[in-house]
């Protein structure tokens, strides 16, 4: 199921969305310079899950290229009708009967957690695309409802997953438990910067670490995250009674944003 404005002003979305883009920038920058960072060595990840076709138009419209999906129901007719230059990340738990899709539709994938899963996606990755972009998502706070991989297991997987020439490991994912206190939010960021830091020493050369989202992104930015995925603070909650967000329905507005 897709999204469509419905009666909410179009280009009122457009406008908070580019405001929102904005103000996020503004937010990261700072966070980046506070830790010694440059503000271009984190990347936004626009989550568009559950979003029309019409709200990633306006991102684009303010700059940004690279979004998230979680569904790939959804995530299909987007990456079939909106412009090849944008990069897509699949960001969903990934199952065996999804690879498939996966491997011949997205740039990079952020949630592997399995070397099975990674040789079907390394059989099934078409020949004329470049190697599907990988991260390695690891359950940092040990939750039993969370996909990922073991800290114990992880160094296994990731020898399994380089080996493929079909995927390029990038780097490591995390989804930690909620916590409401700064100092909470990076330990466990701080964990898999921990793990991400001892596999390169032993010649991995990762490059990436996909962690942080709206509520937690400056506690992953302390702790050196490259990659935040960013929903809410971009495209607001889903809630069709406040003003510049999509109502629910079947269906997708795709007109241009340069239409406001």
């Amino acid at each position: 199921m897709l999204l469509i404005f419905g009666s909410i002003d179009y280009c009122k979305v457009v406008k908070n969305i580019e405001q929102n883009l904005s103000a996020l920038r503004q937010h990261i920058a700072a966070s980046a310079s506070k830790y010694g960072r440059p503000p271009e060595s984190v990347h936004i990840i626009a989550v568009s899950k559950r979003q029309p076709a019409a709200a990633i138009r306006a991102a684009m419209a303010a700059g940004q290229r690279d979004f998230g999906e979680n569904y790939l129901q959804e995530a299909i007719p987007k990456i079939e009708t909106l412009p090849a230059d944008l990069t897509w990340h699949f960001i969903g738990p990934l199952q065996s009967n999804k690879t498939r899709t996966v491997a011949e539709h997205f740039d990079w994938l952020h949630s592997l957690d399995r070397a099975k899963l990674a040789r079907r996606l390394q059989e099934q990755r078409p020949d004329a695309l470049p190697a599907l972009n990988v991260c390695l998502q690891v359950n940092i706070s040990a939750e039993t409802s969370k996909s990922g991989v073991d800290l114990a297991e992880l160094p296994n997987l990731a020898a399994a997953v380089a080996a493929l020439p079909r995927l390029r490991l990038r780097g490591l994912m995390a989804l930690p438990a909620p916590a409401s206190d700064f100092e909470q939010q990076r330990r466990p960021f701080r964990a898999l910067r921990e793990a991400f830091d001892s596999l390169n020493k032993v010649g991995f050369g990762l490059d990436t670490l996909s962690m942080g989202t709206s509520t937690d992104m400056a506690a992953a930015i302390a702790e050196g995250a490259t990659h935040v995925r960013i929903g809410t603070a971009i495209f607001g909650r889903r809630d069709p009674e406040t003003p510049g967000k999509p109502d629910i329905h079947q269906g997708n507005h795709a007109g241009p944003a340069t239409d406001c």
